[in-house]
């Protein structure tokens, strides 16, 4: 038996428009119309958002943790659970929680974890994102150098156990420590493949692009930059269409004024889209925490290493959305894609998430008129609302 619901008194943005005096009619797990609200279905459950806005769930595709839980940490099916829950609490209805650089054992975990997960149908859990260990130690950021490595085929038989597990998976790779011809192996296995944590160059990088490689992690830092004579992976992620490149809005790990130089920039159909790169913080009043045996300090907004290092970000999705719509001024429908639609695009995942169509899984946030949080849906069930 279909069980619908009929959200009204919303203002409603589709992913493309907005819709005034309509209801959002969800359908069990989906998403059935959009419908004007005097034509609502006799047999929907009537629900009042008292003049609130529904938009597209957020989708952030690099989470390493959140409620007091970092993935390296707790490499287990409740981890998985409990960083899902933290950040439904700021609107991310699909994430892929982000395995940074760690021994083979912790990985084997992370990934049976994540199979585990998907059994349980846990809420929000889109896939795994495996950032490293094959990157490269000049631009290893927090990342531990003494576990940076080049990849094994040992590695790609692991990674290749989990083809068709997940929603989506992404892997994070510098060519410094994989090959053209393993990054398009995995790509051709249709897995998301990502370089950061590189010092490449313009050309090596447009050479993975046509192998396979799709996204770019956390555009600017932890790169080649873009030099006048050589471009690097940033001018590579700007001036090649095909590529998505994610970005850490929170003012610290980029400067607004090279975000609105980027957005300008970049050459499409592939976006820039918004990532957290959230850390165990987000939801807790956590001081510090320990990665791989190093203790990570939170000041200020910051998250850093004793020496300083970046390790990380202390943001969520809705304080990402409103910081590219009201610091940088870009249109709110804007905003909100990059933290919807752009990601969803990046890893394929776009005629079923990223929009509030018909068909499409029922994920949505309902906010106030200043964008703060009232309560989070994931396929057709509320899992947070802020009393």
């Amino acid at each position: 038996m279909t069980t619908r619901k009929a959200i009204t008194g919303a203002r409603i943005f589709d992913g493309t428009i907005w819709h005034d005096g309509a209801a959002l009619i969800i359908a069990d797990s989906k998403i059935e119309s959009v419908e004007r609200a005097t034509h609502l279905p006799s047999d929907a459950e009537t629900i009042d958002a008292e003049g609130a806005l529904i938009v597209p769930g957020f989708i952030d595709l690099q989470v390493n943790g959140g409620g007091g839980v970092l993935l390296n940490e707790e490499p287990t099916a409740e981890g998985l659970r409990q960083i899902c829950a933290a950040h439904a609490k700021f609107g991310t209805t699909a994430l892929l929680p982000t395995l940074i650089t760690d021994t083979p054992e912790i990985t084997a975990k992370t990934v049976a974890a994540g199979k585990q997960a998907k059994e349980q149908g846990l809420p929000g859990f889109l896939g795994l994102h495996l950032e490293g260990p094959h990157l490269s130690v000049a631009r290893k950021g927090a990342h531990d150098p003494t576990l940076i490595r080049p990849m094994e085929e040992k590695d790609i038989e692991l990674i290749l156990t989990c083809r068709g597990e997940f929603e989506a998976m992404m892997i994070t790779i510098a060519p410094e420590n994989v090959t053209v011809d393993q990054a398009g192996r995995l790509a051709q296995a249709g897995f998301t493949i990502s370089l950061g944590h590189t010092e490449t160059s313009y050309e090596t990088a447009r050479a993975y692009t046509e192998a396979g490689v799709r996204t770019v992690t956390h555009l600017f830092n932890a790169m080649s930059p873009l030099g006048h004579r050589e471009p690097g992976l940033v001018g590579a992620a700007l001036d090649t269409g095909s590529l998505y490149a994610g970005l850490i809005a929170d003012g610290i790990h980029v400067h607004p004024a090279s975000m609105q130089v980027a957005l300008h920039a970049k050459t499409g159909p592939g976006k820039i889209f918004i990532v957290t790169d959230a850390m165990s913080t987000i939801g807790t009043d956590l001081k510090s925490f320990t990665l791989n045996g190093r203790e990570i300090l939170r000041r200020d907004g910051r998250l850093t290493l004793a020496d300083g290092t970046l390790a990380g970000a202390d943001i969520d999705m809705i304080s990402s959305a409103r910081f590219v719509h009201r610091t940088l001024g870009l249109p709110l429908e804007e905003a909100l894609r990059m933290a919807s639609a752009y990601p969803a695009e990046a890893v394929r995942i776009s005629d079923r998430k990223g929009s509030l169509k018909a068909g499409y899984d029922a994920d949505f946030v309902i906010l106030t008129r200043d964008l703060g949080m009232k309560s989070t849906w994931i396929g057709g069930n509320k899992v947070y609302q802020n009393h």
